[in-house]
C-alpha cells in the first residue's frame, strides 16, 4: 500500500511528523482524523523522500511497531472489541510473526487473559515496555492513550533509525564499490597489465613486485580471502553479543572521537525519552528506570542506567544519581534537577529528549562527513600505488632505452 507523510496536531495540540500506510489518501485522512489527531499537512513522499526499508523475514521492526499500534488505537476508539481488534491486525499485518502472535493473543482474551498477559507470551515480539505500557493502561483505564504513547515512541524510533540508514547508505555504496573495484584490479586488470614486465629484462621497483605479490595472492587465494572475510564478520557479530563483547564495542563508541558524539546523544535520548514515556504511564521511578535499562543499547549506559534505580531506591534525588554515574551530560542532569524543582519531570525529561534528537542529526552529519573523506583518501592511496607500480617500470624501461641508444 502507498505511505503517506503527515504533520498533525494530536489531542493535546502537540505536532506529530510522520507517516501511514493507506489504500489511498482519503482513506489516510480518515485513519488519522479517527486518532483524533488534527491533520496540518498529508501528501505521498517521491522515491527520494521515502524511508530506507528493508523486507527481511524476522521480528516485527520500530516501524512494523508504529503501525501496529496506531492501527490498534484507531480501531479501539471506534468502539470494537480487543479481541476482534486483535483478529482485525491479524488479516491485516503484513509481518508474519506479528501475525501469528496476534492470533494467539486473540485466542488468549477470549480465554480470559488480558492484553498485557497475552503480549507477555510473546517476549521476543513485544517488547518489555510495551507490555507494561499496556499493563498500565489497562489497570488506570486509559488503554488508548498507552498505545497513543507507544506510536509516538516507536514512531520516533523508526524516524531516528531511517535518517541513519539514509545518512549511511552513500558511504556504504561507496566502500562497496570500492571493494569490488580493488578485487577486479587485483585479479584482472593488474596482472594482465604488469605480465609484460616479467618478460622484459629490467629491474622491477619494489612497488611494483609488491602490487604483483599482492596481485597473485589475489588470483591464487581469492576464495580464501573471501572465507575469512565471512569468517571475521561472524566472528564480530558473535563476539558483539557476549558480555565481553558487548563491554569493548561499547568502550569503542564512548572513546572514538568521531563516534563518540552520536553514541552519548542517542544514549541521552533514548533514556530521556524512555523514562518520560513510563512516568506518564503511572508507573513509579524506580520500575521505570528498571525499564530503560534494558532498553539501553550501549552497555555503559545500561550499567549507569542501573545504579541510577538502585540509588534512586535508596532515596537519592534523580539528578544526583544522574550526575553520580559521570556517564551523562551535565546538561542532562542540570534539566533533570530543573524538572525536580519544578515537579514537572516529566516534560523536562520530553524537552531534552528533542534536544538530544536534534543533536543525534548534527553528530551522523559529523560523523559522515568525516568517513567520505576518509574512503576517499584510501581510495586515492590505493590508486596513486597502482600508477606508479605500473609507471615507474615504464620510466625504466625508457631510460634503459635510452642509453642504449
Amino acid at each position: 500500500m502507498p505511505i503517506f507523510k503527515y504533520i498533525a496536531l494530536d489531542r493535546s495540540g502537540k505536532k506529530i511528523k510522520s507517516s501511514l500506510e493507506a489504500s489511498s489518501i482519503e482513506t489516510a485522512k480518515n485513519s488519522l482524523r479517527q486518532t483524533g489527531y488534527t491533520i496540518l499537512e498529508i501528501f505521498e513522499p517521491g522515491v527520494m523522500e521515502r524511508d530506507i526499508d528493508l523486507p527481511f523475514l524476522g521480528n516485527p521492526t520500530a516501524k512494523d511497531m508504529a503501525i501496529f499500534c496506531r492501527q490498534f488505537l484507531s480501531i479501539l476508539r471506534a468502539g470494537v472489541p480487543i479481541s476482534q481488534v486483535l483478529t482485525m491486525l491479524h488479516q491485516q499485518t503484513q509481518n508474519k510473526k506479528l501475525s501469528a502472535a496476534l492470533q494467539q493473543m486473540q485466542i488468549d482474551i477470549e480465554k480470559g487473559d488480558t492484553l498485557a498477559s497475552s503480549m507477555a507470551k510473546h517476549s521476543k515480539i513485544f517488547p518489555t515496555m510495551l507490555v507494561n505500557m499496556v499493563a498500565a493502561g489497562e489497570e488506570s483505564g486509559s488503554l488508548d492513550e498507552s498505545f497513543r504513547q507507544m506510536e509516538i515512541y516507536f514512531d520516533k524510533a523508526k524516524r531516528t533509525k531511517a535518517a541513519i540508514q539514509k545518512a549511511m547508505a552513500y558511504p556504504m555504496v561507496l566502500i562497496g564499490v570500492m571493494i569490488i573495484v580493488i578485487f577486479v584490479m587485483m585479479t584482472k586488470i593488474i596482472p594482465t597489465f604488469l605480465k609484460s614486465f616479467t618478460e622484459i629484462d629490467i629491474e622491477l621497483p619494489a612497488v611494483t613486485l609488491a602490487v604483483m605479490a599482492v596481485s597473485n595472492f589475489f588470483v591464487k587465494w581469492w576464495w580464501l580471502l573471501a572465507l575469512l572475510c565471512i569468517a571475521f564478520v561472524a566472528g564480530i557479530i558473535f563476539f558483539r553479543r557476549t558480555n565481553k563483547g558487548m563491554h569493548v564495542f561499547g568502550w569503542l563508541a564512548l572513546h572514538i572521537p568521531a563516534v563518540k558524539d552520536f553514541a552519548v546523544r542517542s544514549s541521552c535520548a533514548t533514556f530521556c525519552r524512555t523514562l518520560s514515556l513510563l512516568l506518564a504511564s503511572g508507573l513509579s521511578l524506580t520500575e521505570s528506570l528498571d525499564l530503560v535499562a534494558n532498553n539501553m543499547s550501549n552497555i555503559y549506559y545500561k550499567e549507569a542506567t542501573q545504579q541510577i534505580a538502585s540509588r534512586v531506591s535508596q532515596g537519592w534525588q534523580l539528578h544526583v544519581a544522574i550526575q553520580e554515574t559521570g556517564i551523562f551530560p551535565p546538561m542532562v542532569c542540570n534539566l533533570v534537577a530543573i524538572g525536580e524543582e519544578s515537579g514537572d519531570i516529566q516534560g523536562m525529561l520530553d524537552k531534552t529528549a528533542e534536544y538530544y534528537d536534534e543533536e543525534v542529526s548534527v553528530a551522523t552529519q559529523k560523523l559522515l562527513s568525516l568517513m567520505e573523506p576518509a574512503i576517499m583518501l584510501f581510495l586515492a592511496v590505493f590508486v596513486v600505488i597502482i600508477v606508479l607500480s605500473i609507471f615507474l617500470p615504464m620510466m625504466n624501461m625508457t631510460k634503459a632505452y635510452d642509453s642504449y641508444l
